[in-house]
């Protein structure tokens, strides 16, 4: 896994070469993407860098990539990051039409399939992946994504050309950038983290857009960008029976198990003790001839019995154990303490990887599980994704029919995962002007029109189907850009076989009933994963990622936020600071810990000292 960057002036022949100097920042704020090697390649009025976190053919994918079968002049220029699981197959038929290769890395690969089939090189590939082309004699540059979003590629359109990169940051790097928060953008930034929105295509940052998933973005020599969608989750007719279903779903897990797992260096497989991580890492060690490693998390083990998560129904340490002895796994936990989790240097770490807001302790945590994981391998394996697919949320049990049909006003897990009014934090002429509810309306409305619905569904399975429609597109990007910026700050690439599109496309047109025909949430899986994981893994209820309920802990939050509010903070001018006072006496009593406001106004001020945008609200 690697990071990207560049920029392209547009115009005609006789502009100068371009100046390294602009690019080398671009590429420095990515460093940890890509920390074996940093390369750049320039031409007139065009550069672009590329940092690499080598996995396949170590020597041989070197980046950025030039066709070097032009008749005249450079070809076509690749940079690419993620991994397409299909390379050798498409190797193969693009030997067999004359492409000819000098290496086994799979960029070379991306590289002959843009030369063979353009634009529609992207749904040829499978795999995780984000690449920009850019040809230098049609002066055309070609951005693309993959089909769920788990790799990321940002750009910003200027009057002169345009800038793009991996992460924000990247874009915003280069020295003729503007860093602006307008309240299009503060809206973007509240709802990616309360209630965890995705909104495709759009940014915390003025002028920076993001591709969608599943797009390609063509901008040609005077600047047009064309955007088009190459891949959508399509109903169609499910004609298996359930035997038959259950099959098929193992069998294409294991097929993206055994495809992700192939690396040319050390790997690991994130360890919970629940079903998801215990399938996948049970198929990776059927994969594998090699001892498998398996990391885990606790922060149980670091509370006072009384503080335990009420939402959590059981601790994992002991289903971790057991699955670890079943794998036969070299296995390492960690338990970091409540301390560790609320110190100020970690949630900057945080912030600054993320570009954006996070989500308190559930981020902190998942950044010091990724550098454990780091310590032992540069690829890891994950259940993300799974939830989302089988139905494994509370909403897909309580979402009720609305009355009379009527459209559902608000995400379904809106009403599952209790999350403050931030916008309440808000000076009140902030708050009023941000109208937040209704552009949360529109961000609904504009998802429910992506979707059909076969003529023969009844209303229960497309209320059903809708909700897994918002789960896969709205909510899992928001965890699956968690993920990506919090691992790649460490250095460490994370896969996720559950996300492989031809099992998502499988289990998704699957009819409901399948998905519960025990009687119990993800019964689909769990039906396909028998005999593969131990009983008492298998049927056990599923139990939220874990959070701390230490005392500690709130009293952290609380003393930070009251050092905040005397401080010089820039957040200070945005916030009702009255509304935070009084979160805080709610946060001194016993019965409430409103930590999503705590960790609010926390972000908030990090993400400005470290952005320092220029505010225009």
């Amino acid at each position: 896994m690697c990071g990207l960057a560049g920029w392209v002036v547009f115009g005609r022949d006789g502009m100068p070469e371009a100046d390294l100097a602009e690019l080398k920042p671009m590429l420095e704020s990515m460093a940890c993407r890509g920390p074996d090697a940093s390369a750049s390649w320039t031409g007139p009025g065009t550069a672009v860098g590329h940092t690499r976190l080598a996995i396949v053919d170590q020597a041989g994918g070197r980046q950025p990539m030039v066709d070097q079968t032009a008749s005249s002049g450079p070809g076509a220029v690749l940079v690419f990051t993620g991994e397409v699981y299909n390379h050798n197959e498409l190797r193969r038929e693009l030997t067999a039409r004359g492409h000819r290769f000098r290496t086994r890395s799979d960029t070379e690969v991306v590289l002959a399939a843009v030369r063979q089939w353009g634009a529609g090189a992207a749904e040829r590939l499978e795999g995780i992946f984000a690449f920009a082309v850019w040809d230098p004699r049609g002066r055309r540059l070609l951005l693309a994504r993959d089909r769920l979003g788990v790799k990321p590629l940002f750009y910003a359109l200027t009057p002169r050309g345009v800038r793009f990169g991996s992460e924000p940051k990247a874009v915003l790097a280069h020295p003729q950038a503007e860093t602006i928060l307008d309240l299009p953008g503060l809206r973007e930034l509240i709802l990616s983290s309360h209630p965890m929105v995705n909104s495709p295509g759009r940014t915390a940052f003025s002028g920076l857009g993001e591709v969608p998933p599943a797009h390609v973005v063509t901008i040609d020599a005077a600047g047009r960008a064309t955007v088009r969608r190459y891949w959508s989750l399509t109903p169609r007719q499910h004609t298996d029976d359930l035997p038959d279903t259950i099959a098929t779903v193992r069998d294409l897990l294991a097929q993206a198990v055994g495809g992700q797992a192939v690396t040319e260096v050390p790997s690991c497989t994130l360890l919970s003790g629940g079903l998801d991580s215990s399938a996948i890492a049970a198929l990776a060690r059927q994969t594998t001839r090699l001892p498998l490693t398996t990391v885990s998390l606790d922060l149980t083990a670091k509370t006072r019995p009384s503080a335990r998560d009420a939402m959590r129904r059981d601790d994992d340490a002991p289903y971790i154990v057991l699955m670890a002895e079943a794998l036969g796994s070299r296995h390492h936990h960690i338990t970091p303490d409540s301390l560790r989790l609320a110190d100020p240097a970690l949630r900057s770490e945080v912030v600054r990887a993320r570009d954006g807001l996070s989500l308190g302790d559930f981020d902190h945590s998942a950044l010091l599980l990724f550098k454990a994981v780091r310590a032992h391998g540069k690829v890891a394996l994950s259940g993300d994704g799974s939830d989302e697919l089988f139905g494994g949320y509370r909403w897909f049990e309580t979402e009720d029919a609305p009355p009379g049909g009527a459209p559902q006003a608000a995400f379904p897990w809106e009403r599952v995962i209790t999350r403050a009014d931030l916008t309440q934090l808000l000076a009140p002429p902030l708050r009023a002007a941000l109208g937040l509810d209704a552009h949360r309306a529109q961000l609904l409305a504009e998802a429910r029109a992506e979707l059909d619905h076969l003529p023969s569904a009844g209303a229960a399975e497309r209320r059903l189907r809708t909700i897994s429609h918002l789960s896969l597109t709205r909510f899992l990007p928001a965890l699956l850009e968690r993920t990506d910026r919090l691992s790649m700050s460490c250095g460490l690439e994370v896969r996720v076989p559950f996300l492989d599109h031809r099992l998502v496309e499988y289990v998704f047109n699957t009819p409901w009933p399948f998905k519960t025909h025990d009687g119990r949430e993800k019964s689909l899986l769990r039906a396909a994963c028998r005999g593969l994981v131990p009983d008492p893994v298998l049927d056990r209820r599923k139990s939220p990622y874990p959070v701390s309920r230490d005392p500690a802990y709130r009293q952290a939050l609380t003393v930070q936020t009251r050092l905040l509010l005397d401080s010089d903070s820039p957040a200070v001018d945005l916030l009702d600071t009255a509304a935070v006072r009084d979160l805080l006496l709610d946060a001194d009593t016993a019965h409430r810990f409103p930590r999503e406001g705590l960790e609010f106004v926390l972000d908030l001020d990090v993400w400005l000292r470290t952005h320092r945008p220029t505010l225009n609200l």
